[in-house]
């Protein structure tokens, strides 16, 4: 059954690689002519292996948790949007720097000196998601803060940002 449930699983893989990279558009397309159905038949697959099972067997508990109202919605989301992916590895990769890093924060200081660098942390990786240097961001914005008035402080936000060079030429 293990066996039966991961090669019906690695189809759906095999289809993201074949999308991987293309416009979220045309990987929706793709998603609902080739992976929909093979999502529907593995639900069904799932009801029926489940009713073969003892409730109380440990397969038949995975299934029940996969089937659950919560998680099948969220597992078959990738179907309703192209720009989702299969899988958690990117979010889980960019994560990894924060559990590595655990140790060395330890020594924060103290509770606010630990909510100061989970802040910062979070500008970095902001700008970094938004294919920014980070660096250059928050030299930037450090500069030009403080003659920016309010009503437009969103603009030196990472998905509003342009650096302050780009701007004198544009004036």
């Amino acid at each position: 059954m293990a066996l039966e449930a991961v090669t019906r699983i690695d189809a759906l893989f095999e289809i993201e690689r074949g999308i991987n990279g293309l416009a979220a558009e045309t990987r929706l397309e793709a998603r609902q002519s080739l992976s929909r159905p093979l999502v529907e038949a593995l639900h069904d697959w799932l009801l029926a292996e489940r009713a073969r099972l003892s409730r109380h067997a440990p397969a038949a508990k995975a299934i029940a948790y996969m089937l659950d109202k919560d998680q099948w919605p969220a597992f078959s989301r990738f179907l309703k949007d192209g720009r989702i992916c299969l899988t958690n590895n990117a979010a889980e990769r960019a994560l990894r720097r924060v559990a590595l890093g655990r140790k060395a924060w330890l020594f924060a200081g103290s509770e606010r000196g630990g909510e100061r660098a989970a802040f910062m942390y979070s500008l970095i990786v902001t700008a970094k998601l938004n294919d920014i240097d980070p660096q250059a961001w928050l030299a930037d914005v450090l500069a030009r803060i403080a003659g920016t008035p309010m009503s437009r402080l969103t603009e030196l936000l990472q998905w509003n940002w342009a650096p302050a060079s780009n701007q004198q030429k544009s004036a």
